[in-house]
């Protein structure tokens, strides 16, 4: 076994690759840009290394700077981890000269499978199920839109050399087969230096379901069982989870024998992924394979109790697997949510900046699952522009489906982040979704469900009278602990009732709260009649200044985050959130009197809806629009994102150029 590895990556997955290792008793080497100096990787590991500046072309992606620290620390193998060069068939050829172990599949099988033209040929060969489409690379817009029209709309552009929803864009139309296969290109080029694209039949309403392999230098493969990762947004996976609700047995058991006869013909021998795409009727087509270790990989590990990364290590030390078909059974659920750094409420665009709060759930067991959180980075950390956006994997695990659903919407109303925007409002409201919990699923399911984008959902029902009640709670515990301080009535609670008036947003709810003290809080509705409703109690052991109240309401276990306002308190649950402002009745009617501010009108304003590099004006001064037409290209984190005119118009004056740096909300051109 390898005495010491070096991790040729970042991130969740650096730290991922570091805590296996350690469990294995194997040192580990770390690498980093400027940007990651700081990082939680490189403090995690034995020793690390600099190998560059911030951009992932100037050093993670530099195979010499790798193979340079491998010799300086002595290590004898490296896990690439996923993305930079875990799939570029050039580095494990490299480190083989030198010696050196890569932790991943041989190169043939990176060359036969990490090119995705390349792979659905071999898939074909092997008489697997594929998706029509043109294999070979395409020169042009004009050869494009030949061959889409040849498929028939709507089809997929992908970057031959591609992953993680990179160098992707679906056309409908000629004129967004022409701009999606610039764009495409351009992502390709970017984020793996590969600018080659195919295009394919884009299935409409289909499912992404995929199955991991796990192959051993002695020609022994298997599989172990499936992911479903259909909630998806630009080609992103966005949730995961194993197994997949729409499988049965039989199309599970097919579908493994594919990927492991796929897997066989290339000579795999590492942990990868045969994905494929699946009809409603459980019908199914190969995709591609990454020959790689998957960002989802937790929910398999939970549901089987298998650690893939410590099977490739122990593959790439030569040694056999130790596990048969049979051996794999699949127990209970897992769920994966991937926490964003991006802002659900401006279209998901990218967020960066300083993480001024980082309060994750606690990881382990809870009422019968578990919570595992695989991440990166710490409270004071940064979120760089350079990289991916992912802050953390938040995964649950339950004996069944709606257990592992209920833990997940748990942890992710106990997950608190400040300073930046992040995605988990949405996926918190995504996880009472009625559609997702019954797993009526396909890879529209975002588009379909919220085609306006995401809005938080108003506070209502239950919801209402959680954020209600522990607005009421925590205003008696501050108005009680002010007494404490100020020394008013022996710093007594009051034993008489109070009425109070809590405003969550333009809505009142009045209440009575009681108790306190030594004793639980008691609340109870006031009616409009001024009947008083059944108390019901709220218990907590929170205390002004944590981030997270936790308790119960009415017996019922409830997290809700708490960020204090001007007179108040901001609450959020369930993706609901709300400043809650508590009063008494004679200050609820007072504060009724006073005027709302206004705000700034910025319709003749293009702002720039994210921190990010300006890339292209499509336009200039004194020239007229339409509303669709394309003013700027902003790249924020690996993605380029075309802003376009909402309605026509003429531009009276630019005011940023391609190369420079914008902040959110920076003017980028004004109209008359």
């Amino acid at each position: 076994m390898f005495k010491k590895i070096l991790i040729a990556n970042r991130g969740e997955i650096a730290c991922r690759v570091i805590k296996t290792a350690r469990r294995m008793g194997i040192k580990t080497v770390a690498v980093y840009s400027d940007a990651d100096a700081q990082a939680m990787h490189v403090e995690m590991a034995d020793e690390a290394v600099h190998i560059g500046p911030p951009q992932a072309a100037q050093s993670y992606l530099l195979i010499d700077k790798i193979v340079e620290a491998c010799k300086a620390t002595g290590a004898e193998a490296v896990h690439p981890g996923y993305g930079f060069l875990s799939e570029r068939e050039a580095f494990p050829v490299a480190l083989a000269k030198e010696g050196i172990v890569f932790i991943g599949p041989n190169p043939r099988a990176i060359a036969a499978m990490g090119d995705k033209i390349e792979s659905k040929k071999a898939a074909a060969a092997a008489k697997v199920s594929t998706v029509p489409g043109h294999l070979g690379e395409i020169g042009s817009p004009a050869e494009a839109v030949k061959i889409a029209e040849q498929i028939g709309y709507p089809v997929m552009i992908k970057a031959s050399a591609g992953g993680g929803g990179k160098g992707m864009r679906i056309a409908y139309s000629r004129k967004e087969c022409e701009e999606g296969f610039a764009l495409a290109r351009s992502e390709a080029k970017s984020s793996f230096g590969d600018d080659r694209v195919f295009i394919e039949k884009f299935i409409e309403n289909p499912r992404h379901i995929e199955i991991q392999v796990l192959g051993d230098k002695h020609g022994n493969v298997i599989y172990l069982g499936e992911r479903e990762c259909s909630i998806q947004r630009r080609n992103q996976k966005v949730i995961e989870e194993a197994p997949s609700p729409l499988l049965d047995e039989k199309t599970r058991k097919l579908m493994g024998e594919q990927a492991v006869a796929l897997a066989k013909a290339v000579g795999y021998d590492s942990a990868g992924t045969v994905e494929f795409v699946a009809g409603q009727d459980r019908s199914f087509f190969f995709l591609e394979m990454n020959t790689r270790l998957q960002v989802e990989h937790p929910v398999t590990e939970m549901v089987t109790g298998i650690d893939l990364v410590e099977q490739m290590i122990r593959v790439a030390a030569g040694e056999k697997l130790a596990l048969k078909q049979k051996d794999v059974k699949l127990e209970g659920w897992a769920v994966e949510s991937r926490i964003y750094a991006e802002d659900p409420f401006r279209n998901f665009l990218p967020s960066i900046g300083r993480l001024t709060r980082y309060v994750p759930p606690a990881e382990g067991v809870v009422h019968g699952g578990t919570i595992r959180n695989d991440t990166g980075v710490a409270e004071g950390g940064e979120i760089s522009m350079f990289y991916d956006p992912m802050i953390a994997k938040l995964v649950t695990h339950a004996p069944t489906r709606i257990g592992a659903i209920d833990l997940q919407a748990q942890a992710l109303d106990a997950f608190y982040i400040d300073g930046i925007q992040h995605n988990i409002p949405f996926l918190t409201a995504l996880m009472q979704h009625e559609r997702w919990r019954e797993g009526r699923l396909s890879t529209g399911f975002i588009a379909e469900e919220y085609p306006n984008g995401f809005a938080p959902p108003a506070a209502d029902g239950y919801g209402l009278g959680i954020l209600a009640s522990v607005a009421a709670s925590i205003d008696h515990l501050n108005n009680t602990r002010r007494r404490h301080i100020t020394q008013q009535m022996d710093g007594q609670p009051f034993s008489f009732a109070k009425r109070r008036v809590v405003r969550i947003g333009a809505r009142d709810v009045h209440l009575e709260v009681t108790g306190g003290g030594d004793g639980p809080i008691k609340v109870a509705k006031v009616n409009g009649d001024g009947a008083i409703g059944t108390p019901i109690e709220v218990v907590s052991t929170w205390w002004p200044g944590q981030p997270v109240w936790t308790g119960t309401v009415g017996g019922e276990e409830v997290s809700v985050q708490v960020r204090p306002v001007l007179n108040g308190v901001h609450l959020s649950y369930r993706g609901a959130a709300a400043d809650i402002r508590v009063y008494t009745e004679a200050e609820a009617t007072l504060v009724s009197l006073m005027p709302e501010k206004v705000a700034a009108d910025t319709s003749k304003l293009l702002l720039c809806p994210m921190p990010g590099l300006v890339k292209a004006i499509h336009v200039q001064a004194g020239q007229e629009v339409k509303a669709g037409d394309a003013l700027a290209v902003v790249e924020a984190m690996k993605m380029e994102n075309v802003l376009r005119a909402e309605r026509d118009g003429t531009v009276k004056k630019i005011n940023a150029k391609a190369g420079d740096s914008l902040a959110v909300d920076a003017v980028i051109l004004e109209f008359a």
